[in-house]
């Protein structure tokens, strides 16, 4: 896979917290913790974009291709238009925001953050339209699938019915780091802070689907190696593949089919701390950047490598089973 960096005029200052795709183009949404929020041109390898603010900001999300959210250290959440390139506060959390998501379903913006609140917003007149504030502790992860509103906390992945708010408690032996759906199937794959994932199906037909592996294989001296999966992203090109990305800077793509491993990248100069498919799946990026997690991270500055990715038909034959 060909990998190409981005290339900025002024360096990206500190680290990237989330890289998202536009949802009908190549434009590359990403926000990070030097109070920026970015929009790239992947195809003309051009900044088209640039929000500075008042704080780092933990997450970002798209509603169209012309309209985005973000979330911020200081509580806050703010839409912006592209198009006329100005920005707008929707509201507050009582503590940091952590993660934000857009649901065309409900044409809703949903935050949480470590207020342990989950807030949802009407996109269109940025007011609140209601409240959960019923979790237990600060979320990990959050992610939105169709009508399923998924957190992570702690061990247990808490997944809310839209329609209804009715909740169904999945609990893993693992502590969780992210939370991600798994695309055209009722279900949804976590990775975990030593370096395990695991799948599971919500769909009766699918219950007995799931299954749980290690990233990486035994070293040396008989142990896995014990690193947080801080990202996992789904193809769209072929929904039985995914790849994950962990704290040393390993991407590896996995057949979820097939339970194995097809393809390691390079190794990256820091962390992975953010991945994203593009819509039709032929292009990845990768965020990497230190995430602030462990006092001994690497802090090369931060970078976003574009792949180009072939069918994974025609990719390199695996490098290990999972």
């Amino acid at each position: 896979m060909d990998a190409t960096p981005l290339s900025f005029e002024n360096p990206i200052r500190d680290a990237i917290s989330r890289v998202r795709f536009a949802p009908h183009s190549n434009n590359l949404l990403f926000s990070s913790w030097d109070n920026s929020l970015r929009l790239y041109d992947v195809e003309s390898s051009k900044l088209m974009l640039e929000f500075p603010g008042e704080a780092a900001l933990l997450d970002c999300c798209l509603e169209n291709e012309f309209v985005a959210f973000s979330a911020a250290s200081d509580g806050s959440i703010h839409r912006y238009d592209m198009h006329s390139g100005h920005k707008s506060a929707i509201g507050n959390h009582d503590d940091m925001a952590t993660f934000v998501e857009y649901s065309p379903e409900t044409c809703q913006l949903v935050t949480t953050g470590w207020d342990k609140n989950i807030i949802f917003w009407d996109a269109q007149s940025a007011k609140s339209v209601g409240r959960l504030n019923n979790l237990t502790s600060e979320p990990e992860s959050m992610s939105l699938s169709g009508f399923n509103l998924m957190v992570a906390i702690d061990s247990s992945v808490i997944i809310y019915d839209f329609r209804s708010l009715r909740k169904s408690v999945h609990t893993k032996d693992v502590r969780i780091k992210c939370v991600r759906p798994i695309l055209r199937y009722e279900g949804f794959v976590v990775g975990s802070v030593d370096g395990r994932v695991a799948l599971e199906y919500i769909c009766e037909s699918n219950l007995d689907k799931g299954y749980a592996f290690r990233c990486h294989p035994k070293g040396k001296d008989g142990r896995h190696r014990v690193e947080s999966v801080n990202d996992i992203a789904f193809s769209p090109l072929n929904t039985g593949s995914f790849v994950t990305g962990d704290n040393e800077g390993y991407v590896i793509m996995w057949d979820a089919c097939y339970k194995k491993r097809l393809f390691e990248f390079s190794r990256y100069p820091n962390s992975i701390a953010s991945l994203s498919y593009n819509h039709d799946g032929f292009l990845l990026a990768v965020a990497s950047s230190y995430t602030y997690q462990e006092a001994g991270e690497r802090e090369e500055l931060p970078q976003i490598f574009i792949h180009k990715v072939q069918n994974i038909q025609s990719e390199s034959p695996s490098v290990g089973a999972s």
